[in-house]
């Protein structure tokens, strides 16, 4: 069980309510691309939204967060903390704030 905190847009793309979803993870090592896999199965109008549809890469204004560590830049095959994993503490899929 993994837990995965939503943006308020993802939210409601998604059309669930909380702004929290919990994800069954399958196989092994729990990692972002299999967290990443298992978001888009469950809402599939996400697709495309959090990564690139061709290269899977994360989308420039979305950062992922852990533990309180940014996991944007990590590896999305690197695995995610331990914490994360056992649903202790939850993933959080943020959008960048921008302003001038």
């Amino acid at each position: 069980m993994i837990r995965v905190v939503l943006p308020h847009h993802l939210r409601n793309l998604a059309g669930c309510r909380d702004r929290e979803v919990i994800l069954q993870v399958a196989g092994g090592i729990v990692t972002q691309r299999k967290i990443l896999d298992a978001l888009e199965a469950r809402f599939p109008q996400l697709g495309g939204t959090v990564r690139d549809y061709e290269t899977g890469a994360r989308r420039p204004l979305v950062r992922f967060f852990g533990c309180g560590m940014d996991l944007s830049l990590e590896s999305p095959d690197a695995p995610v903390p331990d914490t994360i994993s056992r649903g202790e503490e939850p993933y959080r899929i943020v959008g960048s704030v921008a302003g001038g």
